[in-house]
């Protein structure tokens, strides 16, 4: 029970879901699919963009980092401006600037310019996935949170699907400019579908804003949020989780199972497809389970983290090439850190009221963008540096997951102590609140 607005609907109510909520969010996740085939569309032509830029491999994760460092710096940004905006409106950006991005990398010729149309496409694709989360919130009631977040991450990795499955062998048979222009051509439909069908939430259902977007707001917004444990802790999960197969799909998957594993192009481009499959498959059964068992969160993530660092190991301490069957189990684990950084989102979903999700979700979401940053550039420097050597360059993993598993067992026990407390402070306020007639 809440306190009423003036339509006579409560404001913090659950909206009723139904098929009219599947729709509106089934196209803002459509835009987030398009997003996903756009950014990890340098994944699969890795090898064909250091050819046609004639860059080695620093200059070429450089392509990848200025992405992620343009989306890691817009995603608290952008969580404001969803608070404040809605949805609809930061959506319909996203979708013209991640378009442009893409049309402007098929036409580039010099390095310069493909290094501004990825920046281009990163700030659009910043855009995104907070939109999505924040349209889910709006439309469905929060039991169903968990499953939402990870059916939209799962939808998203489809769309690493058809970056594997279609674009690499697009690439091959008509070239650079031909695929990249191509693939840009959804985004223009899709920027019109979003203007015309996409609505920020139920009738009756809006979220209260403040009227001004000042300076006083957006320190408010963003200290608060980050005063919650529980923001804290989901982008430190995050950080640990998400990296190692984000690195390996958006940039470096492919150059070490053709160059460092011997595979040919083909192979190694269903070793990829492994990794999208896993994290679809591990996406559902993460979401049922966290949302009949809100405990099972952190030993999830902390389980993922240990596995991934457990097949790391063994693929870089193996003599000469690694087995089939290892590569394949590599790729299968790395396809469970999608799911388990959707687990952050849900340690800041109940710290933080609506008003202030796409603040607290922009600060999750940094997380493992830093370190998918961080672990591009360390890669193919420590490449550069020692030759050639995978097993150099792949080791910097095992630096970043220490440090995050260190400070997700720091903060592990305080955030669900405060969510704990904000539970019965709600249930207190429902016996005291009259419902509204």
């Amino acid at each position: 029970m809440s306190a009423p607005t003036s339509a006579g609907v409560p404001v913090h109510s659950d909206p009723p879901g139904g098929s009219r909520a599947v729709a509106v969010w089934g196209l803002g996740v459509t835009v987030y699919f398009v997003a996903i085939t756009y950014r990890t569309s340098l994944g699969v032509a890795a090898l064909d963009a250091a050819e046609r830029f004639d860059i080695n491999s620093s200059a070429l994760s450089t392509f990848s980092i200025l992405q992620l460092l343009v989306y890691a710096g817009m995603q608290i940004p952008v969580g404001l401006l969803v608070d404040r905006l809605g949805t609809k409106k930061v959506l319909s950006l996203g979708v013209v600037l991640f378009t442009a991005g893409q049309f402007g990398f098929a036409f580039s010729e010099s390095y310069a310019a493909a290094l501004a149309c990825r920046a281009l496409l990163g700030c659009g694709d910043a855009m995104t996935f907070i939109s999505v989360l924040r349209l889910g919130s709006r439309w469905f009631p929060a039991r169903r949170g968990p499953v939402i977040a990870q059916i939209a991450g799962l939808i998203g990795m489809a769309g690493n699907l058809v970056t594997t499955l279609v674009l690499a062998r697009v690439l091959d048979a008509f070239g650079w400019t031909a695929t990249f222009a191509g693939s840009a051509v959804g985004g223009v439909l899709l920027a019109v579908l979003v203007v015309v069908f996409l609505r920020d939430h139920p009738k009756g259902y809006a979220v209260v804003s403040p009227p001004h977007l000042g300076g006083g707001y957006v320190r408010r917004q963003i200290l608060r949020a980050w005063r919650e444990p529980g923001t804290r802790l989901g982008m430190w999960v995050h950080f640990t989780t998400q990296f190692p197969g984000m690195v390996f799909l958006l940039l470096w998957g492919m150059p070490f199972l053709v160059a460092g594993q011997g595979l040919d192009r083909a192979t190694a481009g269903e070793l990829l497809t492994l990794i999208v499959l896993s994290n679809m498959a591990v996406g559902l059964v993460f979401g049922q389970v966290i949302a009949r068992h809100h405990a099972a969160r952190a030993p999830l993530a902390l389980g993922t983290v240990a596995m991934t660092a457990g097949v790391w190991a063994a693929v870089l301490l193996w003599p000469g090439h690694s087995p089939m069957w290892l590569l394949a189990l590599l790729c299968a684990v790395l396809g469970a850190c999608g799911p388990a950084s959707m687990i952050g989102f849900d340690f800041a979903r109940p710290a933080n009221p609506p008003e202030r999700q796409g603040t607290a979700s922009g600060i999750v979401n940094m997380g493992g963008f830093t370190a998918s940053m961080t672990t591009l550039l360390a890669v193919g420097v420590l490449l550069d540096l020692t030759g050639g050597s995978f097993r150099a360059g792949f080791a910097s993993i095992f630096v970043l997951e220490a440090l995050g598993v260190v400070q997700i067992l720091r903060l592990r026990k305080r955030a669900h102590r405060r969510e704990r407390e904000r539970i019965v402070a709600s249930r207190v306020e429902a016996v005291h609140v009259p419902v509204s007639r």
